[in-house]
């Protein structure tokens, strides 16, 4: 497996090596050692699996008290996916990192914590799959606005308008949003 650096350092693209033949692939998904050499106190707690539609935008979502690792990959479709840095200590805070990742291309993402999470569906469909380092807690759920003009995402929108949920029409802008210190 390739580890692809980003624009923000702890921002990775794994990109795995697919051993295929006229019957199909073989592919290793994780390595947990690949993650550890980084910082050694990682550990998965939960896996989820999400479906969306075209058009739709999730996020961006992030937890404080409770902060997540996310290792993103999607399985079915097309997506662009996007992290923020909400580290105020950080010397990337309010720079962000997008990337395709779709069923094609099996790149995967690792977000690390302290980072808000989004995505967009550019195909039919998309079936996402996301390894989460802490527990999902709703009462420490927070979303910051998708268009915010001061983080200034590039996304590859096919229609103007997205489809999205009520929380995240109704987030937080950058500058009002609680974030890490």
């Amino acid at each position: 497996m390739k580890i692809v650096e980003t624009s923000i350092p702890d921002v990775l693209i794994f990109d795995p090596t697919v051993h295929g033949d006229d019957r199909g692939y073989f592919m290793e998904t994780f390595r947990l050692a690949h993650l550890t050499n980084l910082d050694p106190s990682i550990n998965f707690v939960q896996d989820n699996q999400s479906k969306s539609k075209q058009g739709t935008l999730r996020g961006l979502h992030y937890q404080l008290k409770f902060p997540q690792g996310k290792l993103v990959r999607v399985i079915s479709g097309e997506v662009f996916d996007v992290v923020v840095d909400i580290r105020q200590s950080s010397p990337t805070f309010g720079k962000w990192e997008g990337s395709i990742l779709s069923a094609e291309n099996k790149k995967q993402l690792w977000a690390p914590a302290g980072f808000a999470h989004g995505f967009y569906v550019l195909s039919e469909f998309a079936e996402m799959t996301y390894k989460c380092t802490e527990y999902y807690h709703p009462e420490d759920d927070y979303s910051l606005l998708w268009n915010d003009e001061t983080i200034g995402i590039d996304w590859p929108l096919l229609d103007p308008s997205p489809l999205l949920s009520d929380k995240d029409q109704k987030a937080f802008s950058f500058t009002d949003a609680p974030l890490f210190p």
